[in-house]
């Protein structure tokens, strides 16, 4: 029987099979590493579960009760972890099967709610046409941030081996779909599943052997490693596509990238003394380091992609001057503007990710050029191969890669997502009391009522002339106020104005709240010149 849904009468038969298996190799797992006795413990349990649950069997109940208060220490963590990890499995299983049921759903041309069809098709249905949807995005920002957990104890290499084994179970769907189904006497589709199969084996292997919680408590650099793996296993491919999905949903029109990536991990104080001045550039050197890192990858396939001769189609000037600006002098590409053009472009990129990070590139085919100043200035380099392609009529070529090369550029940049500060408001006015009675400007600020603080503060950021003292003995809150402001100054000349955007004050009640961050923010530059002034 197939187990493709789309073949079999019942639609849930795809999951409860990939269940069993999970389940089948787990057990086999435990049966070889820790012993039939510890297996048959589990399988005991397992099967007296079932009983009361489905056949609300009262004998099997007690039978599970007393075996249960019976368990040894060590025989109570090897039940748990058997039942954890089956979880674990289980739930992998189900999102794969979620994922094939949307699959049958749109070959069938059903629209599911909640996907990007069934709100294309509400606004059909509402007068909405595609230059409308196309404006509106135009002048949108959509930005999913993601947030730190501290309380996270799963560790990476937990969360690694669990996508592996959902590979390998999206592996199994498309050779049993291709194959037409599980077909007896075919041994080529036998040899293909028993290959997954040993690698899903090994994969399970690694789970049971590998500490399933955390001894210590994540540091804001885990975390900022942690959240950087979803962007290269997920976003940095994906978003590119979910745009390309909606400019073809749009009959063509290119949408603007309106949808970007943000992030309150490094920069979001509230609440966590350990994110400072150094945990806000930490976070951008390693965020830049992955975007740089795609970029290079992505432009040297793009390379091996574009092997047009200019013997048999000449290019258009402006292509042919960005190829005569690359410092690949190599013979055979000489007749390959192409190439010559992208290998200038990945020295470039190269020499970019050395300054922004102080990381090497993989590959250093080209003596060291000049770094990109901004990725603005990378995607004009692209904008003219896409130019080049279109004039040659090989448009064909840029689909693929080269769009969503730029898309990527659009949406990432060089920074990959924006990092929002975050701070309580209370925290920011001790900064600004400290600071107003140093200049003894204001001895008691926080004793004041809200219209004198208004007033205060507005007074001041009419003023052009910065509240700090030389030589004050600020208190270290204070410092770490400034410094993080100062720093972010930095980052932004440095990564541009997006890596940057917003101040984020947790548990404002009032004007001068606001008015407390603008004055830190003047004090370091941020604000350039006065409120009452452009």
């Amino acid at each position: 029987m197939a187990r493709h849904p789309s073949d079999s009468p019942d639609k849930d038969q795809p999951l409860i099979d990939d269940i069993r298996l999970l389940g089948r190799l787990l057990g086999d797992v435990i049966r070889e590493h820790e012993g039939l006795a510890v297996y048959g413990l589990i399988e005991q349990i397992r099967q007296l579960s079932v009983a009361y649950r489905r056949q609300a069997d009262q004998a099997a109940d007690k039978q599970l009760k007393k075996l249960l208060k019976g368990l040894s220490d060590d025989q109570a963590v090897s039940v748990i972890r058997a039942f954890t990890y089956f979880s674990h499995l289980a739930n992998l299983a189900e999102d794969r099967h979620h994922i094939r049921r949307r699959a049958v759903h749109e070959r069938a041309g059903s629209v599911q709610e909640g996907s990007l069809a069934h709100t294309w098709a509400r606004m059909r249905d509402a007068g909405v046409d595609a230059d409308a949807i196309a404006r509106t995005l135009a002048h949108g920002h959509l930005s999913p941030v993601l947030t730190a957990h501290p309380t996270e104890v799963q560790r990476k290499s937990i969360l690694d081996a669990e996508r592996d084994i959902a590979r390998l179970l999206t592996e199994r769907d498309a050779i049993e779909q291709a194959a037409g189904g599980v077909r007896p006497g075919d041994r080529l589709l036998a040899r293909e599943l028993a290959a997954n199969e040993a690698h899903m084996l090994a994969r399970v292997t690694q789970l049971w052997h590998t500490r399933l919680l955390r001894f210590t408590k994540l540091t804001v650099a885990d975390e900022i490693e942690n959240a950087l793996t979803y962007y290269q296993s997920t976003f940095l491919p994906e978003i590119p596509r979910l745009y390309g999905q909606i400019e073809q949903a749009l009959d063509g029109r290119t949408v603007a990238p309106f949808l970007r990536m943000g992030q309150w991990i490094g920069g979001d104080r509230d609440g966590n003394p350990n994110v400072t001045a150094d945990t806000l550039r930490h976070a951008l050197q390693q965020q830049a380091d992955v975007a740089l890192r795609h970029l290079l990858t992505e432009v040297h396939r793009l390379g091996a992609e574009l092997s047009l001769s200019a013997m048999l189609l000449p290019v258009p000037p402006a292509m042919q001057a960005l190829a005569e600006r690359s410092p690949d002098t190599n013979a055979h590409r000489q007749d390959e503007p192409y190439r010559r053009a992208l290998t200038g472009v990945y020295a470039r990129l190269a020499a970019t990710l050395r300054e922004l990070t102080g990381g090497e590139a993989a590959r250093h085919a080209v003596a060291p050029q000049s770094p990109y100043a901004s990725a603005e200035e990378l995607l004009a380099d692209l904008h003219t191969i896409e130019g080049a392609l279109q004039a040659q009529c090989c448009e064909a070529l840029a689909q693929h890669r080269l769009r969503p090369l730029i898309r990527t550029v659009e949406v990432f940049g060089f920074h990959l997502a924006t990092v929002d500060l975050r701070q309580s408001s209370d925290q920011h006015e001790l900064a600004v009391a400290d600071l107003l009675a140093h200049a003894r400007l204001e001895p008691d600020y926080s004793a004041l009522g809200e219209d004198a603080k208004q007033q205060l503060l507005l007074r001041l950021l009419n003023d052009a002339r910065p509240l700090r003292v030389p030589g004050a003995a600020y208190t270290a809150h204070t410092l770490s106020e400034l410094a993080i402001f100062q720093t972010a100054r930095e980052l932004r000349e440095r990564f541009g104005a997006a890596c940057i955007r917003h101040a984020i004050i947790s548990h404002t009640e009032t004007v001068s709240d606001l008015l407390e961050v603008l004055l830190l923010q003047k004090e370091v530059g941020l604000m350039r010149g006065t409120l009452d002034r452009d």
